[in-house]
């Protein structure tokens, strides 16, 4: 069932005009993956600079995530000072790109950022998380694949060292079995092991392959472990890390020896994978694997919300496909505190004031399968504290994007 969700069709090949680099815009200037990425993209001394220049980006921003919101105003004046245009809203910046990547640290905007670059039929490289929820990767999978767009997703921890050499080439036989562990500090808006832990849980993947059936996880305030077994009674396990020594690594058990390995490389060589992926329209990661990590990652939640039951794939999956998306707009007004006190906002073009927000009913799921999204919006001219008041009136209701104009 994965393989018809996830299959992904060969992309359209455009042809590459190598005499004038192509346009890279950003989406979302929130992580210290931009200035990284468009630091090695843009170096004049780098050969990527020849066949792409970052020329264009959107800022967005999760206000009611501090590791989102708190780094956009220094990483939006690191690209102005690089030369990058920076547009008001994501489609007014794809009328000047050639190709797209989806940087927001926060992954629950990614879906509703990700549509208009689809519609588009611009190819792009989502960050990790792919997305804030298992149902919304599906439903960023499923909309590419059926408008026959390419899109690619991976952790730099991916090209970990020797872990193509490894997987691919085998110097010791096939990989029987696997350990990684990383960091994997948690962020209450996602999931557990969206947030850090998927850099290790990435790892895993790149050494075993897809194929893992079921996932058993035990957590503690200092660490987590999460169990997967794969096909054929392999077993591949990750360690977060939450306390004590920390870092990055794998050991890997294969025919001929165990090895210890998976030093991270930083992030050159996800980069010049990124830019190869514009190159040939192929992702190097097959779309069914990314699916398998956040469904592995979900199985893992479940099992430590039922303590440890080990919990099928397949039942994350039909989970995250049951869920109906309810979404909701929400726009805060200039005009948003000067009516006789009382302040208001408009859902779905409906008056609310800010002290019946949170009992409003139309912001409550009406079924348990339903899950409410807020598209919250402000117009010019508003206080950021007001924006701050209205997310706190929210904060039992899952935000799915953000602009503020």
């Amino acid at each position: 069932m994965i393989a018809v969700l996830c299959m992904f069709l060969t992309a359209t090949v455009f042809a590459q005009d190598t005499a004038t680099p192509k346009r890279i815009g950003v989406i979302g200037a929130s992580t210290s993956h931009v200035p990284a990425f468009v630091g090695q993209i843009n170096d004049p001394n780098g050969e990527l600079s020849q066949r792409y220049q970052v020329t264009a980006a959107y800022a967005g921003g999760m206000p009611d995530n501090p590791s989102s919101w708190g780094r956009v105003s220094e990483y939006t004046k690191g690209l102005v000072d690089k030369g990058v245009t920076m547009y008001p809203t994501i489609e007014e910046m794809l009328k000047h790109v050639d190709f797209v990547l989806l940087e927001s640290v926060d992954g629950r905007p990614h879906l509703e950022q990700a549509k208009p670059v689809i519609a588009a039929g611009i190819p792009m490289y989502i960050d990790k998380p792919v997305a804030g929820s298992l149902a919304d990767a599906l439903e960023i999978y499923r909309l590419a694949a059926e408008k026959n767009v390419p899109i690619f997703s991976a952790s730099s921890l991916r090209y970990a060292k020797d872990v193509y050499d490894i997987r691919y080439n085998k110097p010791h036989g096939a990989v029987l079995g696997c350990e990684t562990f990383s960091p994997c500090s948690l962020n209450d808006k996602h999931p557990d092991l969206y947030w850090y832990g998927i850099h290790g849980v990435e790892m895993l993947f790149a050494f075993m392959g897809p194929g893992c059936k079921s996932v058993s996880r035990t957590h503690t305030s200092g660490a987590d472990v999460v169990v997967g077994l794969w096909g054929e009674g392999r077993i591949g396990s990750f360690r977060g890390i939450r306390s004590g020594q920390s870092g990055y690594g794998a050991r890997v058990f294969t025919e001929k020896a165990i090895v210890d390995t998976g030093q991270y490389d930083g992030y050159a060589p996800l980069v010049v994978d990124i830019c190869k992926f514009f190159d040939t329209l192929q992702s190097p990661v097959d779309p069914q694997e990314t699916i398998e990590i956040f469904a592995f990652m979900t199985a893992a939640d479940i099992s430590k919300a039922e303590n440890g039951r080990v919990v099928t794939i397949q039942e994350a999956i039909d989970r995250a496909k049951a869920e109906v998306p309810v979404m909701k707009n929400i726009v805060i007004p200039t005009d948003y505190a000067t009516a006789a006190g009382l302040p208001f906002v408009l859902v779905d073009g409906e008056r609310v004031t800010i002290r019946s927000l949170k009992e409003n009913e139309v912001l409550k799921p009406q079924n348990p399968n339903e899950v409410i999204k807020i598209i919250l919006r402000s117009e010019s001219g508003v206080d950021f504290q007001d924006v701050q008041e209205v997310l706190k009136q929210l904060d039992e209701v899952y935000l799915a994007n953000y602009l503020y104009e």
